[in-house]
């Protein structure tokens, strides 16, 4: 810790101190990609602190907790323990704190409960329940979804109720009863003495619109407002805002519309671009230095956004080093693709001396990630997936994986829990538990349950069995069919068949897409390995995948400790924002992924898919490395790719092209805009399976899985018999019925529990 004066200020640039020095009034810091904005908020509150300001007057909101408690700690160092008392958090967790405090003016209990999205989730899933609609039709997650946007507009569910438009809205998409939902989950919370992660920005507007002493108590308290990442917030963190600096206007709002990148989640640009006509006393520093990356890393971002038409004036410039050009590699496939990643790391590794952890490659969508996995496990390359999951351990592929599992070994019980009443078929937990107990008193696998249902007296409604009867019969479908068909092929039918492709379609949500995505990478991945040469005859079928699969899996798995952290990290470039490494690669750059095809309608979304270009780029330290395919497969078949807009507008001095692939030495282009429209490779394709009429009936006949006989001991079994189990232990037999195979035993067993097995399966030993 410092002790007296401000030798920390001398730190700072000059654009930077007189940032941390202009302390009164509403300021806005522009601050450009890697030009030291923490270290500006930092040393700004410190500088209040120094200048005699209360900690307790001083509110400071970032955009991660993480954040905020390393800008803490790094203020106590600088000026000593009083900054403990800071207001600084993230806007949920402050403001969150502030409800406790004021509960009782809103009608909630000082230990509200904070539901998450599960829990909310649940929540409109029983509301649905109860109301005895469809939960195709009103799926939670679009219902959340939809109740969180209106929540960040400061829309109540009653004005929602009153507004003809949002009920014309709703009729137009048959979805009546949302209005109805939306209130009566409004209810249900606050009886329940809960807020959803939203109700906390939306009833603190409430709380400070409602209650004017309130408004005023806090207005007087926070004398001093800091908020970072101010280009990210979102309507109802605005008003916030608006509310609490109206009396004093210390505000001061750290952000680069540049980096603006999260209008999905509700953030709107127009915040920052319009903050100085909010306050026309606005002071305006811009920190244009950037101290991460080089000169020409620096040089080809300026000229890629420049191409934005909404953005704030800067000329971003360091004095680093020009450094290494942007590499440009194009792969014939996605698979190609990933192989020269790798490769390319590898190589790099080698001639840098660099570490696993200095790389980290970026991707437009999540689902990019399963071909540059498995290139980078066959090189020992190791890697995590930042912020989310490996691309096999996501819900959606472990869903359909699990009927993968079961048409390969149907006694998988894992893989049969997870899948068994999914999509939804009437088999729910109530039946599963007694499946559960059936199996476990006769000592076999929930398969052979389900496989010999009339055997077993489970008290099951007609319906519930015959659902069973049909997934069963849907499965030993696909068990005849493994060893006949690709894996694409039977992949694909499965998908079909089990229900997953239609019930992922029915959720319009953009996470919903994203599933989708995913399922048709697994899918992708399925063709890429059923089109590798094998020797003639020998069909590469899903068993072989799902070995394949698992063999990576567990190599991944015995190699990845936990505490090593020197690794490549894999990440979606929304989840790389804020973060620096040496070594950047930006995969997928071609139409319609990147920009994606989503972001074309209107100008604005365009430029939003520029920004996120800007910031995957000026995440790089020394080099950029730029990757797209020529052919990709998407939702089943390859599509030939146009190469992205944003290459075009990348300075030709800044880049350089080169290939990993010796075969491909002869395409290595030059830095023209025809070069890059080369022809895509051919592409084989695979005919559908041929599954109809009496062959997919011969199939399930073909299926039919033989039962175990054991007669070893039932010699002399009759009531009143003392006979052993070899779990249950020694009984008594107390009834028979049925004729074998197909009859059953009571016993009584020492331990006073009485079972009824299946003789066929109980394997008893008869004593005497």
């Amino acid at each position: 810790m410092k002790s007296g004066g401000e030798d920390f200020l001398n730190e700072l640039n000059e654009e930077q101190r007189k940032a941390v020095e202009a302390v009164e009034g509403p300021v806005m810091i522009i601050a450009g990609a890697g030009s030291g904005k923490t270290r500006v908020l930092t040393y700004r509150i410190a500088h209040l602190l120094k200048q005699g300001v209360d900690p307790f007057r001083v509110l400071s909101l970032t955009f991660t907790n993480k954040a905020a408690a390393e800008m803490k700690e790094r203020i106590i160092q600088l000026i000593g323990g009083d900054a403990r008392n800071l207001w600084m958090g993230t806007f949920h967790s402050v403001f969150a704190r502030l409800l406790r405090r004021e509960a009782d003016k809103i009608g909630y209990p000082q230990n509200f409960t904070i539901y998450d999205t599960d829990d909310s989730k649940a929540l409109l899933r029983s509301i649905t329940k109860e109301l005895g609609l469809n939960d195709s039709t009103y799926k939670a997650s679009t219902l959340l979804g939809r109740i969180s946007m209106m929540k960040n507009m400061l829309i109540s569910a009653e004005t929602y109720a009153n507004d003809t438009q949002y009920q014309s809205d709703d009729r137009a998409a048959r979805r009546e009863h949302f209005t109805h939902i939306f209130l009566t989950y409004n209810k249900r919370l606050f009886k329940s003495g809960a807020m959803d992660f939203d109700d906390l920005l939306y009833q603190t507007n409430m709380l400070l619109r409602d209650h004017p002493e309130v408004l005023l108590k806090y207005q007087d308290m926070f004398r001093y407002i800091l908020v970072d990442e101010y280009q990210d917030t979102n309507f109802s963190q605005y008003m916030i805002l608006r509310q609490l600096a109206a009396r004093h206007q210390n505000i001061a709002v750290v952000g680069d519309d540049a980096q603006s990148i999260y209008a999905f989640r509700g953030a709107n640009i127009q915040n920052i671009l319009n903050f100085q006509k909010h306050y026309p006393d606005t002071q305006v520093f811009k920190l244009e230095q950037n101290y991460r990356s080089t000169k020409t890393l620096v040089h080809a971002a300026n000229l890629v956004i420049s191409k934005n038409k909404d953005q704030l004036q800067k000329t971003v410039w360091t004095s680093n080093a020009d450094g290494e050009k942007i590499q440009l590699m194009r792969g014939f496939s996605d698979t190609d693709e990933g192989k020269q990643i790798a490769q390319s790391i590898f190589d790099f590794k080698v001639s840098k001396q660099a570490m696993n952890h200095e790389f980290a490659i970026l991707y437009r969508t999540n689902a990019q990630s399963r071909a540059i996995e498995e290139s980078l496990r066959k090189l020992n390359i190791p890697y995590r997936i930042y912020g989310g999951i490996s691309f096999y351990q996501r819900k959606e592929v472990k869903d359909l994986m699990s009927y993968f599992r079961l048409a390969i070994n149907m006694h998988d019980e894992e893989a049969l829990r997870r899948v068994i009443n999914y999509p939804k078929r009437e088999i729910g937990d109530t039946t599963f538990d007694k499946l559960i107990v059936a199996a476990a008193d006769n000592d076999i696998s929930i398969w052979l349950v389900l496989d010999n249902l009339k055997d077993f007296n489970l008290g099951l409604t007609p319906r519930v069995t015959e659902k069973i009867t049909e997934f069963v019969n849907m499965i030993k479908s696909f068990a005849a069919m493994v060893p006949n068909y690709t894996a694409y092929q039977l992949g694909d039918y499965i998908y079909y068949t089990a229900g997953i492709k239609k019930e992922l379609e029915q959720d319009r949500t953009p996470e919903g897409f994203n599933r989708m995505e995913n399922i048709q990478e697994l899918l992708n991945g399925l063709k890429d390995f059923s089109e590798k040469p094998l020797d003639e005859g020998i069909i590469p079928t899903l068993s072989m995948f799902m070995e394949d699969v698992a063999l990576l899996t567990n190599e991944d798995r015995n190699k990845d400790d936990e505490n090593n952290k020197d690794r490549v990290l894999l990440m979606t470039i929304h989840a790389a924002k804020g973060l620096e490494f040496n070594y950047v690669y930006i995969a997928g750059l071609e139409e319609n992924l990147f920009p994606s095809q989503m972001a074309l309608m209107s100008r604005e979304e365009l430029e939003e898919e520029r920004r996120l270009f800007y910031v995957a780029v000026t995440r790089a330290k020394k080099q950029v490395v730029l990757t797209y395919a020529i052919s990709r497969y998407r939702y089943g078949s390859a599509q030939s790719n146009e190469p992205s807009r944003f290459l075009e507008e990348i300075p030709a001095e800044c880049i350089t092209n080169l290939s990993y692939r010796e075969e491909a030495s002869e395409h290595v282009y030059s830095r023209t805009p025809s070069a890059f429209r080369k022809p895509t490779a051919p592409v084989v394709k695979h005919p559908p399976p041929s599954i109809v009429g009496k062959k997919l009936v011969s199939m399930n006949k073909a299926a039919q899985t033989s039962l175990p006989m054991d007669n070893s001991h039932l010699s002399g079994l009759k009531v009143g018999a003392r006979v052993e189990h070899e779990r249950f232990g020694q009984g008594e037999v107390i009834t028979i019925e049925g004729t074998y195979p197909n009859s059953k035993a009571t016993v009584m067993f020492a331990n006073g529990e009485k079972k009824q097995l299946l003789l066929k399966f109980a394997k008893l030993k008869v004593l005497g």
